[in-house]
């Protein structure tokens, strides 16, 4: 295409749309993904206004609508099931322009790869060092291994946490989604396409747990009392489709960049899931690096934009994503019931105002 060539080590979303965006601007583009094929896990992702621009940008918000699922409303509930804090889909569409939607993350791979040649994409092979290219973009997630070379010292963090995550089968519409806090334990679920919901548990306990045949009968001790609609989706999770992961997010780095290697995604800036931003994040990153490589002679130039656009805003947000974690995962009764009566003290406007630096932001 331009003559320009750009490597991206890592298949999952953010390459992706690296990938897309890059070439959109006129770069050609390998991707390489060591597992055999390109896949994602069977869990759902929230995608918040500003991914929807993002994809906008990409020329691909459409496609993920046709796959994806409004939702009507979310918010936090407490122990009891009783509301703490709840803002609509129109609200959110009537303050930043667009809705929150849910997705099967595999869906949205599917949209990404649609994109993109199928010449592009080369699966099954494992980058053990820099490939020769103008610009290399490592993708490569949580454990890149572009990241500890570039810098050794900077090691994920446990978040204190482990998350099961699920989709039930079809059932009757949800409506609506949640989050249920309780003491060092939450429970989150959200309609997806096709009557099926994703839901999500976690649970305050030492890095590195298994659970002996299988986490189903751990997620149904921990929640299967829990307020409606939570035993009833249970009821509806096949046992091999729960998975459990720890939860990590990534210290600050001092730079996303290094000569012609830059950092995108999870790679660069992993975050814990409260804020729902990991995705939207990484796809903020595709379109900024795409514009600041737009019709720019110097790379470096244009990465070193790239970081000072992109860092601050990250690590803002993971660390924004790391208190909210704390304050969902609190143990201590008391202090769990000061927590419930502050949100639900707490009106949606400033809600709202509350969430615009984060979902707000405009590529």
């Amino acid at each position: 295409m331009s003559g320009r060539n750009a490597a991206i080590i890592g298949g999952g979303i953010g390459g992706l749309a690296a990938a897309v965006a890059l070439r959109r601007t006129g770069w050609d583009v390998t991707v390489y993904e060591r597992a055999p094929g390109f896949t994602e896990v069977g869990a759902g992702i929230s995608l918040w206004p500003n991914a929807l621009r993002a994809l906008d940008r990409l020329g691909l918000l459409a496609d993920v609508l046709d796959v994806a699922e409004r939702e009507a409303a979310g918010g936090a509930k407490d122990r009891r099931g009783r509301w703490l804090t709840r803002v609509t889909s129109d609200e959110l569409e009537r303050r930043f322009g667009c809705p929150l939607v849910v997705l099967h993350r595999a869906d949205l791979l599917k949209v990404l790869l649609k994109a993109l040649p199928g010449e592009v994409l080369r699966p099954g092979v494992t980058v053990t060092r820099a490939p020769e290219a103008d610009l290399v973009v490592a993708a490569d997630g949580l454990r890149s291994t572009t990241r500890a070379g570039l810098w050794p010292d900077v090691r994920p963090r446990y978040a204190g946490h482990t998350a099961w995550r699920m989709v039930t089968r079809p059932l009757p519409a949800l409506g609506e989604g949640a989050v249920v806090w309780g003491r060092g334990e939450r429970f989150g679920y959200a309609s997806l396409p096709g009557g099926s919901v994703y839901c999500f548990g976690t649970a305050t306990v030492p890095e590195g747990g298994v659970t002996p045949g299988g986490e189903l009968p751990e997620v149904l001790r921990r929640f299967g009392a829990w307020p409606q609609p939570i035993p009833a989706l249970l009821d509806a999770v096949p046992a091999e489709a729960v998975l459990r992961h720890d939860l990590y997010d990534l210290p600050p780095l001092p730079s996303f960049v290094r000569g012609a290697t830059v950092l995108l995604g999870d790679a660069a800036h992993a975050m814990t899931p409260s804020l729902g931003q990991g995705g939207c994040q990484a796809l903020e990153d595709a379109v900024v690096l795409a514009d600041c490589l737009a019709g720019v002679a110097d790379v470096p130039a244009g990465l070193a934009r790239y970081d000072a656009l992109r860092r601050p805003r990250t690590q803002a947000i993971v660390s924004r994503s790391a208190r909210l974690n704390t304050i969902g995962q609190i143990g201590w009764a008391p202090a769990a019931a000061i927590r419930d009566l502050v949100a639900r003290l707490t009106p949606a406007a400033v809600v709202l105002h509350s969430m615009a630096p984060v979902i707000g932001f405009r590529v």
